[in-house]
């Protein structure tokens, strides 16, 4: 009877220590999603600053570059080029619909 007690009190307590652990478990699973979730918003943000940050990069070269720069001549002359092209579309466009008219 003795053996039968001292197992179901080791069991109890193996148990109680399991219960335990399953608590500290599910507190140190909440701040990791908490951590996780903080660090996704910050990732995002970041990539949206680095993302701004190309694209003011990519302008200010340009306009370096309008100043006077030697370096990346062929990447204004494309913008240009396709600045160009753009405004003639527009004209052709603006000269069909005076046609028309």
């Amino acid at each position: 009877m003795d053996n039968v007690s001292s197992g179901i009190s080791l069991l109890e307590s193996r148990i109680i220590q399991l219960l335990n652990k399953l608590k500290e478990n599910h507190l140190s699973l909440s701040t990791l999603q908490e951590q996780n979730d903080f660090l996704i918003n910050q990732n995002k943000e970041l990539g949206d600053q680095l993302q701004f940050l190309k694209e003011e990069n990519k302008s200010l070269k340009i306009a370096n570059n309008l100043l006077g720069s030697n370096e990346g001549k062929p990447q204004v002359k494309a913008k240009i080029n396709n600045l160009i092209k753009e405004v003639d579309y527009c004209i052709s466009q603006l000269s069909e619909m005076n046609v028309n008219e």
